[in-house]
């Protein structure tokens, strides 16, 4: 016959019940001690379940758990620390990318039909007609502006003799402008085939059987080849426009002796090409003063002398 079960107990009054549960092993493990300003917790032994051996405090998996969760709060550290530098890189490679694709862009236009030249203008060009130099040009129509082919430009302008220099400045998406400076030439020269215009440099510009008018006759030794040849030539290009107007012949047997010949039948001794800015000032005061005069010797163009 089985023996029923014992009677509860009274229950406890709450000072025992307080008393044994301060008392109770759970209840010290679980509690935390206050030492000082900071918060004791104990070592709470973790216990195994039904069946299961526990694991020693010292085994290779806590080993391998502590490493790991080292390496995470390392790299988690190195993510923080390195945040700024990582933000700065990406704002770089940012920038770069954008001006490489904007470079790329704009040379891939530039080489394209979107700014092929649609016009040629020819500016600075006075004696030659500009329309038969831009004429010359038609080959260029249809090209790229950064593939112009600047030896075919030269090859073309070299036909006109006046053309002393040229630059060509491309405004996209279609005009393509070649600025002209024409030679300015000195006078004439006086051969077998006629009057050769020339100017300083002695590139004939054109020969005609009569003599141009407004250009004086040259007469120099040596040829367009020699010293005194170049020395009349900036001498020349040197006079004020009101003089050069006037002037109908240029002489010069050496660089030094260079002597010019107005309208008016006035003799201009000039001398060499040095300081022939001062010696030009020298010849306008003079004909002012002297309107009269035969001849004007302006070799030191400090003193004037009238004759």
């Amino acid at each position: 016959m089985r023996r029923p079960p014992p009677l509860p107990s009274a229950p406890d009054t709450p000072e025992q019940t307080d008393a044994a549960f301060e008392r109770s092993p759970r209840r010290r493990s679980a509690s935390t001690r206050i030492e000082g300003d900071e918060p004791v917790v104990p070592f709470v032994e973790p216990v195994a379940a039904e069946g299961q051996t526990p694991a020693a405090p010292g085994s290779s998996m806590d080993v391998w758990r502590a490493a790991r969760a080292r390496r995470k709060a390392l790299r988690a550290e190195i993510r923080r620390f390195t945040q700024r530098s990582r933000r700065r890189r990406i704002i770089w490679l940012s920038t770069l990318g954008a001006v490489v694709l904007l470079v790329g862009g704009s040379v891939a236009a530039a080489y394209s039909p979107l700014f092929a030249v649609q016009r040629i203008t020819v500016t600075g060009a006075t004696t030659i007609d500009p329309a038969v130099i831009e004429g010359a040009l038609d080959d260029q129509l249809g090209t790229p502006l950064a593939l112009v082919d600047t030896s075919e430009v030269k090859a073309a302008l070299l036909a006109f003799p006046l053309i002393e220099t040229y630059a060509l400045e491309a405004r996209p998406p279609h005009d393509l402008t070649v600025r002209i400076v024409e030679r300015t030439p000195i006078g004439v020269i006086q051969s077998g085939a006629g009057f050769t215009l020339v100017d300083a440099a002695g590139v004939a510009l054109s020969t005609t059987a009569d003599r141009p008018a407004g250009q004086p006759l040259v007469e120099v030794e040596g040829g367009v080849d020699s010293s005194a040849f170049r020395s009349a030539g900036l001498v020349v290009r040197a006079l004020p426009a009101d003089i050069r107007r006037q002037l109908t012949g240029v002489r010069a047997s050496t660089a030094d002796d260079v002597t010019l010949t107005l309208d008016s039948g006035l003799t201009v001794v000039w001398g060499s090409q040095e300081d022939s800015g001062l010696k030009a000032l020298a010849l306008s005061a003079a004909l002012v003063k002297n309107p009269d005069a035969s001849s004007i010797d302006v070799t030191s163009p400090d003193v004037a002398v009238v004759g």
